[in-house]
């Protein structure tokens, strides 16, 4: 999969150090990935949940942290939309 949004990641790993190597982790396994449908990312990421029009949502070092993205099945793209700590995105959603 191509990945789109890395400098958030670099962004966010430069505020919280302690998830850098979570992340270095699911950027290896994005690239690497092929997946075709929810399904196999979920084989990969038992935990993500899905909140449809490809909305993907992580849990990061067991859910302490959360990563948005959105992922293109067709296109083979990922691409971080947002990532902050567990109570950010709970602030984040209530506002939705």
């Amino acid at each position: 999969m191509k990945l789109v949004g890395r400098n958030r990641l670099d962004e966010f790993c430069a505020m919280h150090p302690d998830g850098r190597t979570w992340i270095e982790n699911w950027i290896a396994d994005v690239e690497a990935a092929a997946w075709t449908s929810p399904h196999q990312l979920r084989r990969r990421y038992p935990s993500a949940s899905f909140l449809g029009a490809g909305v993907t949502i992580f849990n990061v070092k067991g859910n302490r942290y959360r990563l948005e993205a959105l992922v293109a099945y067709k296109t083979e793209t990922v691409v971080v939309l947002w990532l902050g700590t567990h109570n950010e995105y709970d602030e984040r959603n209530k506002k939705r």
